[in-house]
């Protein structure tokens, strides 16, 4: 379903029959039914046929009560609208909820009450009142998360009372919406990466404004071919009708590896190491999209998103949903099992199924690296991932480094940016962008320290 589409809020649950009605008897209930069965009793053996009608009214009118609550919940029709369906931690999605009396007869008090995880804040609750037939009330509510993840919505519970207050009936619908909380995103600025050949900032767009210029080899002519693409000099050569291919550009491909080892990052909570690098990752995948790149986002485990074409996007529509996608992947990674890098490097030599290094023989990817703490041995896998790609750039978060321990985090960053990458130590506090500014004014294998100053 579309977001911010209505969502029916389904088929009652909990009990239709009409003996589960008689239970939602309340307090004053239940004494008008006992006060009209005993004053019923004594009207019989007094013999008082006036007694007996009121307790005839006191027993019968919680039943009628029961009988139009019973048949009123089942006319009672709900939906949820959530808007927008996916949103950055922090900021806030607007949920509507519409309630509809499609029955002939008016509700009694309405009270709604709707489902949602306490991270996303208290549950919400609202009193409607009396509902004409065929009408329709809506109320709405804000949800907010700091933590990313996908949180469900519902389901929506109704609970009906009469005008006497005599009965109280819940309906409880099956349907539920799911709100997904990605992590934050900061724009970047645009920079050359050092080392890059081609395919970024504005390398990118003049390979994209190269779509519908003429390749120098011609083909022949097909029917209904543009005739003033006709290449006379070829046509003359051939002796038959020639015309100039349109050339077809080719997209440069870019992949954001994020380091999900449990071993390699320590603290929990939206400001630890982990949370940084998810939401850097993040704003480097937006941004290589945003910039023409085919992307894709690979973790330590070696798996790649998207899983079609070698893993990249393609481009266009299919560009945008795999953004959703790797986004919506963003929102629920979590810690892997994981001790080392080896899946990542031969994911990363392999070039995602395209053959011949990573991404492409000619050394026109760009690999942007999230890496938590490194051993000796998974330093030098690292630094073997510099391959041939035409730049690389390595964020390393030291877990002492955060912790204000002596830290060991300047060699591994040495050993990296000796191998050829752009690597950066993470301090905590420092923005991404201004780390990012850093690693596109970085000399070729040298890097920059990411501490302050």
């Amino acid at each position: 379903m579309s977001a911010g589409a209505p969502r029916g809020a389904g088929e009652g649950r909990g009990g239709g029959g009409l003996r589960a009605s008689l239970a939602g008897l309340t307090t004053r209930g239940r004494s008008f039914l006992a006060a009209g069965v005993a004053a019923a009793l004594c009207a019989y053996v007094l013999g008082q046929g006036e007694l007996l009608r009121v307790g005839l009214l006191l027993a019968v009118l919680p039943l009628i009560c029961v009988l139009a609550l019973h048949r009123t919940r089942h006319r009672v029709s709900g939906s949820r609208r959530l808007t927008p369906m996916r949103v950055p931690a922090g900021s806030e999605a607007r949920v509507r909820l519409r309630m509809e009396n499609v029955s002939r007869l008016p509700t009694g008090l309405l009270m709604l009450q709707d489902r949602v995880p306490y991270v996303l804040g208290p549950r919400p609750r609202f009193v409607l009142d009396r509902v004409e037939p065929g009408g329709r009330r809506e109320v709405s509510y804000r949800v907010r998360s700091d933590l990313r993840g996908r949180y469900p919505l519902g389901p929506l519970q109704l609970r009906l009372t009469d005008p006497f207050g005599l009965v109280e009936l819940t309906r409880s619908f099956s349907a539920y919406d799911t709100l997904t909380v990605i992590p934050r995103t900061e724009a970047l600025p645009p920079v050359r990466l050092t080392g890059q050949t081609s395919g970024y900032g504005d390398g990118s767009r003049r390979s994209l404004a190269l779509a519908g210029d003429d390749d120098v080899i011609p083909r022949g002519y097909r029917r209904g071919d543009d005739l003033r693409r006709v290449h006379w000099r070829s046509t003359a050569r051939y002796g038959e009708l020639m015309v100039r291919r349109e050339e077809q550009p080719q997209r440069s491909k870019a992949t954001v590896l994020l380091d999900t080892r449990g071993v390699a990052f320590e603290g929990a909570g939206p400001d630890c190491a982990f949370e940084w690098a998810v939401s850097g990752a993040a704003s480097t995948l937006v941004h290589l999209l945003e910039q023409g790149f085919s992307t894709r986002l690979l973790t330590d485990s070696g798996t790649s998103v998207p899983g079609d074409g070698g893993g990249f996007s393609s481009g266009g529509q299919e560009s945008a949903e795999a953004a959703g996608l790797m986004m919506d992947t963003l929102a629920v990674v979590g810690h892997s099992d994981g001790a080392g890098l080896t899946r990542a490097y031969e994911a990363v030599r392999s070039g995602g199924g395209h053959g011949g290094g990573f991404a492409g023989a000619g050394g026109d990817g760009l690999l942007i690296a999230f890496f938590g703490d490194l051993d000796d041995v998974q330093t030098e896998v690292a630094a073997n991932m510099r391959g041939r790609c035409g730049a690389a750039v390595a964020f390393v978060l030291d877990s002492a480094l955060w912790d204000g321990r002596p830290s060991r985090v300047e060699a591994r960053v040495g050993r990296l940016r000796d191998a050829g990458w752009t690597a950066l130590a993470v301090p905590p506090g420092l923005a991404y962008g201004e780390l990012w500014r850093r690693a596109g004014n970085a000399p070729l294998g040298t890097g920059t320290s990411g501490g302050r100053g």
